[in-house]
């Protein structure tokens, strides 16, 4: 059996971004763990590669691994987190000739929009891989077993359990269209500091969830409620200063809003759209998180 050449492995890089991603919430550690996951395959002989009947099912299984062991160690690194922590938020592909943004390898489908990965930071992290492994990467539990170290029978229990969550936070079907078309009068009654169009654009039990991770000022504790969530809007808006712009954007595949100041991307607005009206807005400041944005 030949050995994989570079190029061979490289091919599974994206796949294994994609996967990590999804299973981590962060492209930084995404990044990290693919990187890992590569430096252990080419710390091996050639004979050792050329020993591994399949390369790719290889390199999932230990990128799955290395992912389930930072999920473990997130949840103390998150308990000592600076406010609320949301998931890195990823900007969509640009459309002005420019070099694909890195983030761009992402392939960017309802499995990581910023409600859904949300969700799976509420799952303990067996749930949550093998749920990604099994229903959105389509590996069988029998693989997925293999690759996380438990029985079919325990991984199609976690995966089930992780289906439920899922479900029961499940939003009504809206279109993106219809999205976009909230969020822009949303972004105009905001800007025209309308509060009694914002109150109108959010259900009333509408929740606003701030990420700064301390590196920028937002607010610490989630907003609940439409009319708060409304006046609080008012606020920024008239603290905003001169060279501050509101911009539509896709943020996760999603229709979203981004505030750019002196050229620079400073804030990501996630929306989640439930029966027309907007249930909850991820504000995204940690500098940290917003690296792989660009003003394209």
């Amino acid at each position: 059996m030949t050995t994989p050449g570079l190029d061979a492995i490289l091919s599974e890089r994206r796949q294994l971004l994609n996967l990590a991603y999804r299973l981590l919430g962060s492209l930084a550690e995404a990044e990290d763990a693919v990187q890992e996951t590569c430096t252990r395959w080419y710390a091996m002989s050639p004979q050792q590669q050329a020993a591994i009947e399949s390369p790719g099912a290889w390199l999932t299984t230990v990128a799955s691994r290395i992912c389930l062991n930072v999920l473990g160690s997130a949840r103390a690194r998150r308990e000592t987190y600076v406010g609320e922590w949301l998931p890195e938020p990823l900007p969509g592909h640009t459309d002005n000739g420019a070099a694909a943004d890195p983030a761009d390898r992402i392939t960017l489908d309802e499995s990581v929009n910023l409600a859904f990965l949300v969700v799976l930071e509420a799952m303990t992290p067996a749930e949550r891989v093998a749920f990604i492994l099994h229903d959105v990467f389509r590996y069988s539990f029998a693989e997925v077993a293999e690759m996380v170290g438990r029985t079919p029978a325990a991984c199609r229990q976690l995966a089930s359990s992780a289906r439920r969550r899922i479900r029961a936070a499940q939003p009504s079907a809206t279109t993106a269209t219809q999205q976009a078309g909230i969020i822009r009068d949303f972004k105009q009654a905001w800007e025209a500091k309308d509060i009694d169009t914002l109150i109108g654009l959010l259900d009333p039990d509408a929740v606003a969830v701030g990420d700064g991770g301390g590196l920028a000022t937002t607010f610490l504790d989630p907003i609940e409620g439409g009319e708060q969530i409304a006046h609080a809007w008012i606020e920024i808006a008239r603290r905003r200063s001169d060279d501050m712009t509101f911009l539509e954007r896709t943020v996760n595949g999603t229709p979203g809003v981004v505030a750019e100041q002196n050229g620079v991307i400073v804030t990501v607005f996630a929306f989640e759209v439930t029966d027309e009206k907007i249930k909850r807005i991820w504000v995204v400041r940690n500098p940290e998180k917003l690296r792989h944005w660009t003003t394209g």
